[in-house]
This record gives structure tokens, C-alpha cells and sequence, in this order.
């Protein structure tokens, strides 16, 4: 008797069966949406938005690479950063998105108009540069990722595309979309987790070395502190952070409103629960690839790791061709994302010290100067790669203009966001403020600690 597939069988069903079978998909499918756990997911993943990509663009190539470098380097000795480090990035990324959502102005506009112009004209110089440099080291890695999956592609072909994507991207793809296409990128960053997660790692190990902080005082170990610190709480996140904030409130229509108190609790709630949410992403993907690298690298002898592509190609032959695969992907995935935040950032610092009309949400004909910025830091990034300059270096360069500028910014934001004249009612609690002027402190002791190390 000749076999029949599902499509025949269900084809010489009568009509009544079909319309009964209909009707059961639809009643199953509505059955799905109504179940109340879909409802809160669904809710929950609305809600997010900015805060999500700026915690997931903070974990780029060149942070991957840091990550990776801490692991193989030391092991476990350092996941304890990533619990501790929570907290304190968290609490300053929501001042600053505080900051734009109650005035309706970014970070560097109102840094312009409450302080000295020639101190937003310094940072807004220093910042330009550093995140110029990290876009260079951002299209590389990215390059040697998708070389370590297709090696016969050319490295400056490779770079050459990438830039256009981002690019062309940024320019010419309108925000309401745009805003979505990085909000889904940042879910890229899972790969990290889940690579780590199927290496087999010793988690009881690595739960002790989650939570109890020891390291050595020493000049390596202040300059990689200062590098974690500098990746995880970077200022070019302060200024995208307040921008994105402005730039979802002209998406609702409430561009022109300079009233704090027409910011509604709802919305101040959603907005924490969204900066929360991205930092909690950032710091577990730090955890993981530390974890990662520490547990299979470390362990077998391998400790000089200087990129994030050949941290990938280093796992490959102790944790498979899954977690090799993930991690290279992640790499790309994490390039996409951090490139356009790194140039609009530059964008939005520069704009705005300036005063010239700023926006994502603004045509390019309407704001020239504003993705003119955009376009030359890309630029320039492109061309890093062709200089032969040493990117390790240039990194550590970077480092330190980030080290000089974030303490600064720091400062200026908790000032800002306690200022009962600018935020009203939602100006910064003693708790918060306490917090932020402790990581400005620390922020302060590492970076000048990593500079006489590198100096000395």
C-alpha cells in the first residue's frame, strides 16, 4: 500500500474536519497569547529599549578582547569585578538617562550650559579621538572574526564592507527602525553565555571566585583594572545613553516639553527597569567570557591573548567547534552594535558642544554637521587599519584618554542629576549620589594608578 504524506491525507479530509482543525490552531494560538507568562515576556521585552543597547554596545571587540586578556592572563582572579561593577555602572547609566528624559537634552548639552564650554570642548576633543581609535579596533576585530570562519576573505575588503554597513545604516535607515534592528543585535550577545556554557566549566570554582574579591598589587594589575573599568564604565555610554533617551521621547511627541514634572512615574519605572536590564547583559557577558577564557585558556598554559578573534581561535581546540563558532559570531554581532553607538556618540558629544542640530531622528539634509561627525570617525577608524599602527597600543592609548576624561564626566553628571533646579523632583536620592561619587573615586584612583604604571 502506497505511503501518503500529512499534506494528502489532510487534503481528503472533509470540509468540516478542516474548518474544525482550523479552528482548534486558532483557539490554541489564542490560548498562547493569553497565557500570562507570553503576556509578561512580551511586556518586559517592550519596555526595553535604549538602556538594553547601550548596555550590550559597552561589550564590543575591543572589550571582548580586554575580557578575554583578563582571563587567560589570571584566571578566575577578576570575575569578582563583574558582580561589583554592576551596581555602580548601573546607578550612573540611569542619571544620565534620568538626565535626558527630564530635560529633554543630552548629557553634553546640558554639561554646555550649567559648566565652562571650554570643559565640554576639552572632553568632547579627548573623547573624539578615543572613540575613533576603538572604531578602528572594532572593524579589525571584526574582520579577523569573519576571516576565522572564511579565511581566503581579504582583511581590507572585509574592513571596507563593514564600514559601509555601519554607515549606511546609521545615515540612511530611519530611527524607528534603526532603534529596533540594535535592540534585537544586543540579543547577539547571549552567544558569550552560552559558548561559555557548553565548555564545561568548573562552576563551583568559578561561583567562589564570583563574589569574593582578591588580586595583587602590582603594575600589570592596575592596568588591566583600569582596562575592565574603562570598557565597562566608558563616558562615550554616558553621552548615547542621555541622547537615546531625548531621541524615544521625540518618537512619543514630547520633544518640546521642558517640564520635569510631566514625566510620569510609569515612565521613570520602565526607564530604570530597561538600564538595569542592559547592565545586568553587559556585566554577565564580561563574567562569562572571563570565565571562559580563564577556565580553558588559563588553565592550559595559554596567557598571552591580545585580540578577541584569537581568543576565539584559542578555545577551538578545548571547548569545540560550537563555542569557537559562537564566540567568533558574538565578535561580529558585538561590532555591529558598538560601531554605530561609538560614532554616535562622537556625534551627539560634538553637536551638542557646539550647539548644531543633533539627532538620529533628523534627515541628513536637516543635520549635516551632526552625520558629517559620524561619518569621519568612522573614517578615520577605516583608516587605522591601514596605517600599521600597533592596535594593542593605540588601545592602551585610548585607555588612558578614558581613564583622564571619565572621572571628569562622572563628576559633572552627579552634579547635574542632583540639582533640584534642573531634575525637580526627580533629582538624585543621597543613595545614589553616595554610590556615584564612590565609583568616580575609584574611577579616579584606577586610572591614575594604570597611568604612572605605564609611565614609570
Amino acid at each position: 500500500m502506497p505511503k501518503t504524506n500529512y499534506l494528502q491525507k489532510t487534503a481528503e479530509l472533509p470540509a468540516t474536519a478542516l474548518d474544525k482543525t482550523g479552528k482548534a490552531g486558532k483557539k490554541a494560538l489564542v490560548s498562547l497569547q493569553r497565557d500570562p507568562n507570553i503576556k509578561r515576556s512580551r511586556k518586559y521585552w517592550n519596555t526595553l529599549g535604549p538602556g538594553l543597547v547601550t548596555g550590550a554596545s559597552g561589550q564590543d571587540p575591543s572589550g571582548i578582547a580586554t575580557f578575554s586578556q583578563t582571563g587567560a592572563h589570571y584566571g578566575f582572579q577578576y570575575l569578582w569585578l563583574a558582580a561589583w561593577l554592576y551596581p555602580l555602572d548601573a546607578n550612573l547609566q540611569t542619571m544620565c538617562a534620568r538626565i535626558g528624559l527630564v530635560t529633554k537634552r543630552g548629557l553634553a548639552a546640558n554639561i554646555r550650559s550649567h559648566f565652562s564650554k571650554k570643559v565640554m570642548y576639552f572632553c568632547a576633543m579627548l573623547m573624539f579621538v578615543a572613540n575613533a581609535i576603538n572604531i578602528g579596533a572594532d572593524l579589525g576585530a571584526m574582520a579577523k572574526a569573519v576571516q576565522l570562519l572564511s579565511p581566503r576573505l581579504n582583511f581590507g575588503w572585509l574592513v571596507g564592507v563593514f564600514t559601509i554597513i555601519c554607515l549606511s545604516s546609521q545615515i540612511y535607515v530611519p530611527y524607528v527602525k534603526y532603534s529596533k534592528y540594535l535592540k534585537w543585535l544586543a540579543l547577539a550577545l547571549l552567544s558569550y553565555i552560552v559558548s561559555a556554557v557548553l565548555a564545561h566549566l568548573d562552576w563551583t570554582t568559578i561561583a567562589h571566585n564570583a563574589v569574593v574579591p582578591h588580586f595583587t598589587l602590582n603594575k600589570e594589575s592596575f592596568i588591566i583594572i583600569c582596562a575592565i573599568l574603562g570598557t565597562t564604565i566608558s563616558p562615550y555610554l554616558f553621552f548615547w545613553q542621555a541622547s537615546q533617551e531625548v531621541e524615544e521621547q521625540v518618537l512619543r511627541g514630547k520633544k518640546s516639553f521642558r517640564n520635569h514634572v510631566l514625566v510620569t512615574r510609569k515612565e521613570m519605572r520602565a526607564m530604570k527597569l530597561d538600564v538595569w536590564s542592559g547592565m545586568f547583559l553587559s556585566e554577565a557577558v564580561m563574567f562569562f567570557i572571563i570565565a571562559a577564557c580563564g577556565g580553558l585558556l588559563f588553565s592550559h598554559g595559554i596567557t598571552d591573548i591580545k585580540s578577541s578573534a584569537q581568543a576565539a581561535e584559542a578555545l577551538r581546540p578545548f571547548a569545540g567547534n560550537a563555542t569557537y563558532l559562537l564566540f567568533a559570531v558574538g565578535i561580529i554581532s558585538a561590532g555591529l552594535l558598538a560601531i554605530p553607538v561609538l560614532a554616535g556618540s562622537s556625534s551627539y558629544i560634538v553637536s551638542e558642544s557646539f550647539g548644531w542640530k543633533e539627532g538620529l531622528y533628523r534627515k541628513l539634509g536637516n543635520a549635516t554637521a551632526f552625520y558629517g561627525i559620524i561619518i569621519i570617525s568612522v573614517f578615520i577608524g577605516l583608516g587605522i587599519n591601514f596605517l600599521g599602527i600597533d592596535p594593542i597600543r593605540a588601545l592602551i592609548y585610548a585607555a588612558m584618554v578614558n581613564g583622564i576624561v571619565a572621572p571628569i564626566i562622572m563628576a559633572l553628571i552627579i552634579l547635574i542629576s542632583s540639582n533640584e533646579k534642573v531634575m525637580g523632583k526627580w533629582k538624585n536620592n543621597k543613595l545614589a549620589t553616595s554610590v556615584g561619587w564612590l565609583t568616580t573615586l575609584a574611577m579616579a584612583i584606577a586610572g591614575g594608578a594604570a597611568i604612572y604604571a605605564l609611565v614609570s
